[in-house]
This record gives structure tokens, C-alpha cells and sequence, in this order.
């Protein structure tokens, strides 16, 4: 079979892409499981009270993360934005109404500056203000401790690409609990490994977003937040399929909501060692293809953490391949490979020099293609 054949794609001029760059959203997150496909079609086949299917979807979620309580969000970026919501207006009708107009309402939520990254938009759409605390280079407790104040909602803890200079999580919650301030935590990119779905809450965390869409492999268009009753209780109010809150915008079709649901019990009975030894496999296959054929090229390969508990940043969820040339920028190096039908995408502009392959969303003889194009391009 042509792996170039997709009539859908072809038929609107659109280039298959071979993603090495992670579970991007701009590339379509990740391809789901044929069960996950098979179990959205048999659940468009009927009508059903959306309640009655948040309710028991909940169930599941809370069931799996350990928590109160559980709701499937349209991606982690709704869930933020709800988490929020229900941080500021709970589930009275009168402050739901409201927002994202927040005067007289608690809406500051503190957050380190190391976290802040562009998805602050999905917490200020619900009218957070967000006040921040500490540098890269270090935050004390006293700082939190002295912004926590009368209007004082939340506080935000992300896990992204970079933690440096932010409290522990631990001393975060303890901080906030003694003062009955929530933690909301954003831990969109963190799964696998599973261990990673009941961590935030048995450390305390009160509401705790994840992506459904990336390494669960379920509809790109989907996420989970799981947390304390009261505050999900109040996500659902703020939320679709209701028309009075700000999250009537994040609608969850069914068919979506039983993708997620079966995406997650797949994800849970999953030998997750068995997938990241593939996935390290797919990378010694790109090295070795070409670290004795290229010339004047510098390969660093980062394994992920045997422990699941090392396991705190998008990067270290899944191993990666560092590659940079010394007779060729990074910048080239990207658009050589984007260039062309599949296109393949990586990762640039990191802090070190050298482009960027992840190998978990690589299908069957793609990691043979990667290094093939790498070899045309770099022996040049």
C-alpha cells in the first residue's frame, strides 16, 4: 500500500507529515487507537442526556486519577480555563453569569514566573489576574506567602518545558492549604507514564488538567480535569453542554466524550515499558543510520527516566535525538526535512544548539524514512 494514499488529504492538496515533533496540536496531536475510532463510531449511532454521560464518564476519570471527582474538557486548554472559572464564581448562577467580568470577585491567582508560558490566555479568559512570584533563579516561600491576600483565588502550578527557580509543588500546597487556597495544576504533557494520572492528587492537588490528545492517544479535541467534587461540580456548571458560563464554547461531542473514556482504559492497561522501548528503538535505528556515514555531526540522545518519578517535564516523557551539523544551521536543517511529501517535522530553537526528534509518534518505517532524508541532506 502507498503510504502516500489518504484520499481525504489528497483531495484537499494536503502533505502527509511524519511527526517527530511531539504531541503538537498544530500537527494534529496523535493518531488514536483503532478502538478508540471504533468505540466514536458505535457511540454516534444514538441520542443521549448529555448530564447523564458527563456524570458517568466522571465516574471513570475520578476512578482512574484517585480523585473526587472527574469531567472530560474540550482539551487541557479548556481545562484551565474551567479550573479557573471554578476557582472564581464555584457554582453560584449569579458570578457563572458573570465572568469573565470578575469585579468584585476573588480573581488573582499566583503563579511563578518560570511558569508562565502562552497558555495564560486560557486562565485571563476567565478574567484571572495573574500575579507572579520569584524568577528562574530561585523563589522563597515567603513570596508566596506574601501574595496571598483577600483576593486571592487560586494558585497555578505548570508543569512545561521549564521549572527552574519554582518552589516544589509539596511546599505549594501546604503554603496554600494553611491559607484554604486552591492549587490548580496544568499537566497537559505529562502522560505517560500512568503513575502520572494519580500524582498530583495524592500530593494534595486540587484540580489537575491533563491533554486528552496526546500521550492518552485519544480525540485530539479533549482533555481531563479531575479534582476535589465541589470545584469540578462547579467546572461542569461553568462548562457546555450548559449555556449560561463561558465554557459553552468548549463543547464535548458524545462521540468525543466515549473516545476519551476508552483512550484512558486502553492507556491504563498498556505496558507502557514495553512502548518507550520502541520508541528508543526508533531512535538507535536514526543514529546508527547515520552517526558513522555523516561527517561533522553531533548526536546527543536523552533517554527517558526509568523512574516514573524523574518524570516532570514534557521533554522527559519520551526520548529524543539531538542532532546539529557543523556545516549547517539548525534553521536549514528544519526546512530541509519539513520540505517535500511526507514532510517531516522536529523540533528548533531549543535552548541547546541542534534540532530535535522525538520517536513517539512514529509509525511503521518511519524512523527508516527520517534517517534516509537525514542522510541525503547532511551528506551534501
Amino acid at each position: 500500500m502507498d503510504i502516500l494514499k489518504n484520499e481525504y488529504y489528497n483531495k484537499l492538496g494536503v502533505r502527509r507529515v511524519i511527526n517527530c515533533a511531539s504531541y503538537l496540536t498544530m500537527l494534529g496531536g496523535s493518531i488514536m487507537p483503532r478502538e478508540v475510532l471504533e468505540a466514536m463510531d458505535k457511540a454516534s449511532e444514538w441520542f443521549v442526556d448529555m448530564k447523564e454521560l458527563n456524570k458517568s464518564a466522571g465516574e471513570v476519570i475520578a476512578n482512574f486519577t484517585g480523585a473526587e471527582s472527574g469531567l472530560v474538557t474540550a482539551g487541557a486548554a479548556s481545562g484551565l480555563m474551567l479550573q479557573t472559572a471554578a476557582c472564581i464564581a464555584g457554582s453560584d448562577p449569579k458570578k457563572i453569569d458573570q465572568l469573565p467580568d470578575t469585579e468584585g470577585l476573588k480573581n488573582e491567582f499566583i503563579i511563578h514566573r518560570s511558569h508562565r508560558t502562552n497558555y495564560d490566555h486560557n486562565y485571563r479568559n476567565a478574567g484571572a489576574r495573574l500575579i507572579e512570584i520569584g524568577n528562574t533563579g530561585g523563589t522563597h516561600n515567603w513570596e508566596l506567602e506574601s501574595n496571598i491576600n483577600e483576593n486571592t483565588a487560586g494558585i497555578i502550578y505548570v508543569y512545561g518545558p521549564k521549572q527552574n527557580g519554582s518552589i516544589e509543588i509539596e511546599k505549594v500546597i501546604e503554603i496554600a492549604h494553611n491559607k484554604n487556597i486552591p492549587v490548580i495544576v496544568d499537566a497537559a504533557a505529562l502522560l505517560p507514564p500512568v503513575e502520572n494520572l494519580q500524582k498530583f492528587i495524592k500530593l494534595g492537588a486540587d484540580m489537575v488538567a491533563y491533554s486528552g490528545g496526546k500521550g492518552l492517544r485519544g480525540p485530539q479535541s479533549t482533555g481531563i480535569l479531575c479534582g476535589r467534587k465541589n470545584l469540578i461540580d462547579a467546572a461542569y456548571l461553568n462548562s457546555a453542554p450548559n449555556n449560561e458560563g463561558i465554557g459553552r464554547v468548549s463543547k464535548v461531542s458524545k462521540e468525543e466524550i466515549i473516545g476519551l473514556i476508552t483512550a484512558l482504559e486502553l492507556f491504563i492497561d498498556r505496558d507502557h515499558s514495553v512502548i518507550m522501548q520502541k520508541w528508543e528503538n526508533d531512535c538507535e535505528i536514526i543514529i546508527e543510520k547515520i552517526k558513522n556515514t555523516v561527517k561533522d555531526i553531533n548526536i546527543i540522545f536523552n533517554k527517558s527516566p526509568s523512574d516514573p518519578n524523574d518524570i516532570n517535564d514534557e521533554d522527559s516523557t519520551h526520548p529524543s535525538i539531538i542532532i546539529s551539523s557543523n556545516h549547517m544551521t539548525d534553521d536549514e536543517i528544519e526546512r530541509k526535512l519539513s520540505d517535500g511529501n511526507p514532510s517531516i517535522r522536529v523540533r528548533n530553537n531549543f535552548e541547546v544548539k541542534g534540532v530535535k526528534i522525538y520517536t513517539s509518534n512514529l509509525q511503521a518505517n518511519e524512523a527508516d524514512i527520517v534517517a534516509d532524508k537525514l542522510l541525503k541532506i547532511l551528506s551534501i
